[in-house]
C-alpha cells in the first residue's frame, strides 16, 4: 500500500450534542475544504432518538478525487467535552483538537491549521458542490419534468420530501405529504392515470406498505417512480444506519408478475441521472420504476459537479396520449385483468393474452438497455474482478488505490432487468469477489442465478460502511 497517497489525505471530524449545529458546521467545513479546491467527501452519524444523543461528522480531503472518508482523525472539532472522549481512540499522533470556543472562533483555527498544510483558498472559480445523493435525486426528477411528488417521511428518505417542498411553486412543481404511505403511492397512483409525471419516496419499511399499489400500477400501466432509501432492516430496524438487504425485495416487489426496472446509483452524480432517467424510463414504457437508495448513499456528501450535468441535455420523453378530461373519450384503469377498453376478463386465452402482451413490453425495455450504462468498469481486464452495487461504489474506489496488484472493478447499474450477457462478458472465467453490505450475499446469489457465475463474497452487516484501508487488505488477501 502507498503510505504516500494516504499521507495526502486529511481527516476531519466534528462532533456535539444533538441540537448543537453539528451538522451545519460539518457542512461549512466541508465547503470551506471545498473553496480551498479540494475533493472532499462527508459521512453523517446520528442516534434514533427524536432528541438528545451524540452527532458526529467526518469529512475526508484530498487533491485527488475521494470516493469515502477515513476513520483516523487529523482535526477534530469538539463542540462538547464528550467528543473528545468518545474519539480519543480514533485520533492521530499529533491530532489538532479544537474545543471550547464558539463555532465562528473555531473555523478561524482550523483555517489556520489548514494554511500551515499549505492549503488556501482557491481563487479560481470552483464549479463542485457538496452535495448528498437523495437532493442530487431531487435534482434529476426535476431536470425531467417532475410534476408533483408525494411522501410521508421516513428516514433515510426524509430529505427528498423537505428538499422538493423547498422547490415547489403554484405553477410547476406540487409536494405533498399525506397521512401514511398508502395514501402515498394510491394518490401518486391517481396522478399518473390524470397525466402528470409523479413519484414518491419511503424507507424500505414505508415501501413493504404500498405494494398492493405497486402491483395496481403494474396491471394498470401508470408510470411511477418510487425513491427506496434502504436502512437496517427488518422491521423498523436501526433507522439511522445503512443496509443493502433489500435488493432481492425490490426486484420482486409486489404480487404477481410484471415488468419493472430497478435502478442502483452509486453516488450523487449517478443519483441526478438516475432520477431524471427513471422519470423517462417509467414514462417510455408505462411501468413503474424503483431508484434503490441506502441511508449512505442519501445522507453522505461528496463534491460533485450537477451543474455540469443540468447544463447538457436532459432527457424528456413524451408520448401522445390520451387523459381523462379529454372531450368525447372515455379513459379506463382498473386492478382486474383487462381487455384493451379496459373490461374485466376472465377466460383463460384472454388472461395469457393480456400477460403475454405486458411481457412483450419487457423485451422492448431489454432492447432499450443496449443504449443504457447498465453496468460500468473501471480499470483494464484482468483475471481478478470486484463487483459491487450502490453505495459500497465509494469504498471499493477508494480502496482500489491500495490494490497491491491490479484488478478490474465492475459495478452493476440495472438491476431489474439483469443485464446478463454484459456482466457475465466481464465476469466470466475470472476469479470474482463480491463487495455487498448484507448477510445473505444477495448480489452474488443474483449474479448466479442469471449468469451461473459462482462469486466469492465479502460482506458487511453491521448496519456500517466498508472502511476503505480495511477493504483494501482483505482484498489484497485473496487476489
Amino acid at each position: 500500500m502507498s503510505e504516500n497517497l494516504q499521507s495526502e489525505i486529511f481527516t476531519i471530524g466534528v462532533g456535539g450534542a444533538a441540537g448543537e449545529g453539528v451538522k451545519r458546521a460539518g457542512i461549512g467545513v466541508g465547503n470551506l475544504l471545498r473553496d480551498m479546491g479540494l475533493e472532499v467527501y462527508l459521512s453523517l452519524e446520528y442516534p434514533s432518538l427524536i432528541r438528545g444523543g451524540h452527532n458526529f461528522v467526518r469529512l475526508s480531503g484530498s487533491k485527488e478525487k475521494i470516493w469515502n472518508d477515513y476513520s483516523k482523525l487529523d482535526i477534530l472539532i469538539a463542540l462538547n467535552e464528550e467528543t473528545v472522549e468518545i474519539y480519543k481512540n480514533e485520533m492521530k499522533e499529533g491530532t489538532v483538537v479544537l474545543s471550547g470556543m464558539p463555532v465562528d472562533e473555531m473555523m478561524e483555527k482550523l483555517k489556520g491549521v489548514l494554511k500551515e498544510r499549505n492549503f488556501e483558498l482557491n481563487k479560481e472559480e470552483n464549479k463542485s458542490e457538496l452535495i448528498d445523493g437523495n437532493t442530487a435525486f431531487a435534482q434529476g426528477l426535476m431536470a425531467a419534468g417532475l410534476d408533483f411528488y408525494i411522501a410521508y417521511p421516513m428516514t433515510p428518505a426524509t430529505s427528498i420530501l423537505h428538499y422538493l417542498a423547498s422547490k415547489q411553486t403554484k405553477e410547476g412543481l406540487k409536494v405533498i405529504q399525506p397521512e401514511n404511505e398508502i395514501s402515498v403511492i394510491n394518490m401518486a397512483l391517481g396522478m399518473a392515470y390524470a397525466g402528470k409525471r409523479v413519484a414518491v419516496g419511503s424507507a424500505t419499511g414505508g415501501f413493504a406498505l404500498m405494494q398492493e399499489a405497486f402491483s395496481f400500477a403494474g396491471m394498470a400501466e401508470l408510470p411511477l417512480v418510487v425513491a427506496v432509501s434502504q436502512r437496517q432492516a427488518p422491521a423498523t430496524g436501526s433507522p439511522t444506519h445503512s443496509s443493502q438487504s433489500d435488493l432481492r425485495f425490490v426486484i420482486h416487489a409486489g404480487h404477481g408478475e410484471f415488468p419493472r426496472i430497478v435502478l442502483a446509483p452509486g453516488d450523487p452524480t449517478e443519483s441526478f441521472k438516475a432520477g431524471a432517467e427513471a422519470l423517462n424510463l417509467a414514462w417510455k414504457f408505462q411501468v413503474p420504476v424503483i431508484v434503490l437508495l441506502d441511508k449512505i448513499l442519501s445522507e453522505h456528501m461528496m463534491t460533485s459537479d450537477i451543474e455540469r450535468l443540468k447544463e447538457g441535455k436532459i432527457e424528456r420523453f413524451e408520448e401522445e396520449r390520451i387523459f381523462p378530461g379529454t372531450l368525447g373519450v372515455v379513459v379506463k384503469t382498473t386492478s382486474y385483468e383487462h381487455d384493451e377498453e379496459g373490461y374485466t376478463i376472465d377466460k383463460p386465452e384472454e388472461i395469457k393474452k393480456r400477460v403475454d402482451k405486458r411481457f412483450e413490453k419487457a423485451k422492448n425495455i431489454e432492447t432499450e438497455m443496449q443504449n443504457r450504462e447498465t453496468i460500468k468498469v473501471y480499470g483494464e481486464e484482468n483475471e481478478n474482478v470486484i463487483v459491487f452495487f450502490s453505495s459500497t461504489k465509494g469504498p471499493v474506489l477508494e480502496a482500489s488505490k491500495y490494490f497491491n496488484k491490479p484488478v478490474k472493478l465492475v459495478q452493476i447499474v440495472w438491476l431489474e432487468p439483469f443485464d446478463t450477457e454484459k456482466i457475465k462478458k466481464e465476469l466470466e472465467n475470472k476469479k470474482v469477489i463480491c463487495i455487498e453490505g448484507n448477510h445473505n450475499a444477495q448480489l452474488a446469489s443474483l449474479i448466479r442465478e442469471k449468469t451461473g457465475i459462482v462469486c466469492e463474497s465479502i460482506l458487511k452487516y453491521d448496519a456500517t460502511p466498508f472502511d476503505p484501508m480495511e477493504l483494501a487488505e482483505e482484498i489484497n488477501n485473496r487476489t
